[in-house]
């Protein structure tokens, strides 16, 4: 589908607009569902929390990522409520976002669902949310689907909800509000 200069122009404009790194590589906008909105709306997102891998084995998956990459356990938990036990896994030297290594707990889990359709690999990538029902708000404000009403319980005592990846170009996208140090949910001013 070749694209109108008006709407590569408005494109061009948006990424001027948000001051994007990556402007000197724009050449097409992305696919859109509709007309592109002149406004641009304010960022739901503060950072990249993590990213999420999906492994059948979480012993054989921790001693690979050590071994070959070099790559640290922070914090290992079992989460019931997900059905998953998970891994975060220090990248570099540990100032940028985790690696999450998930394996699932029981075969009604969303993410054994996931394995037996795509095998391992990258299943979810997280974003760190402020307010979790501030976020999810904006969000359905925007027409876009939220897994669940109320946030559920994540890694180290965050919140977490999920977007539908059919919202995200086919990718799972975790928003996490990151609980503080005492346990109790961290929120920004």
């Amino acid at each position: 589908m070749a694209l109108s200069p008006l709407v590569f122009d408005r494109f061009i404009q948006r990424v001027h607009a948000v001051r994007s790194p990556y402007l000197r590589t724009a050449r097409v906008p992305m696919a859109h569902d509709g007309p592109m909105n002149d406004e641009v709306q304010q960022p739901v997102f503060r950072a990249i929390d993590h990213v999420g891998i999906a492994v059948h084995d979480l012993e054989a998956a921790l001693k690979e990522y050590e071994q070959r990459f070099g790559m640290h356990v922070t914090h290992i938990e079992v989460n019931d409520d997900q059905g998953v036990v998970e891994a975060m896994l220090t990248v570099g030297d540990g100032d940028g976002p985790p690696l999450q290594l998930l394996a699932p707990l029981r075969e009604d889990s969303p993410l054994t669902k996931f394995l037996g359709k795509r095998g391992e690999g990258v299943q979810q990538i997280a974003y760190t949310v402020d307010n979790i029902e501030i976020a999810t708000a904006q969000l359905r404000e925007r027409g876009v689907e939220v897994l669940y009403d109320e946030p559920r319980t994540g890694t180290a005592g965050s919140r977490v909800n999920f977007i539908h990846p059919k919202n995200a170009g086919g990718v799972l996208v975790e928003l996490v509000e990151q609980a503080s140090d005492d346990g109790t949910t961290r929120r920004q001013p």
